[in-house]
Parts: structure tokens; C-alpha cells; sequence
């Protein structure tokens, strides 16, 4: 698999999963000390948004899943290849 489709699978997954597959997904793939880096880095990244005139209320609560997202499909990408 490339990466890319990865990617893809595992976005498509992520989509289907309830709160509970989430959370053990995260369990077994994602240090405490990591979600806590995404979720204060998503939230300076708000406000230096913020800052500059962008309002991400909205996808504020959504930046740390998307980072999130981005290192468990690295995570993947490692142990496939």
C-alpha cells in the first residue's frame, strides 16, 4: 500500500468509528503526552489565528483530531512497511 492509500482507508475508517473505537484506537496507538501536545498545539494554533484576524471557533475543538489523524496514518504507514 502507498501511503496515500493509507490514507485514504484509514480516513474512511475514522469516519465510521464511534466514540468508543476512537478511544481505543488512541489507547493502544497514542501516548497521554502526545494527545496533550496536539491539543495545546491546536489551540495556540487557534489563537495565533485568531490573533491575525481569523475566527476558528468552529474548528477549534476539531484541529487536535486532524493532527491527530495525521500521526496515527504515520504510525500506520511505519508498521506496513
Amino acid at each position: 500500500m502507498t501511503g496515500r492509500e493509507i490514507a485514504i482507508e484509514f480516513t474512511e475508517m475514522f469516519d465510521d468509528f464511534d466514540v468508543k473505537d476512537i478511544n481505543t484506537m488512541l489507547a493502544k496507538n497514542v501516548s497521554m503526552d502526545m494527545l496533550e501536545f496536539f491539543a495545546t498545539y491546536a489551540d495556540r494554533f487557534a489563537d495565533d489565528c485568531e490573533k491575525k484576524g481569523l475566527v476558528l471557533d468552529d474548528m477549534r475543538g476539531r484541529l487536535p483530531n486532524l493532527l491527530i489523524i495525521g500521526y496515527i496514518i504515520r504510525v500506520l504507514e511505519e508498521r506496513l512497511t
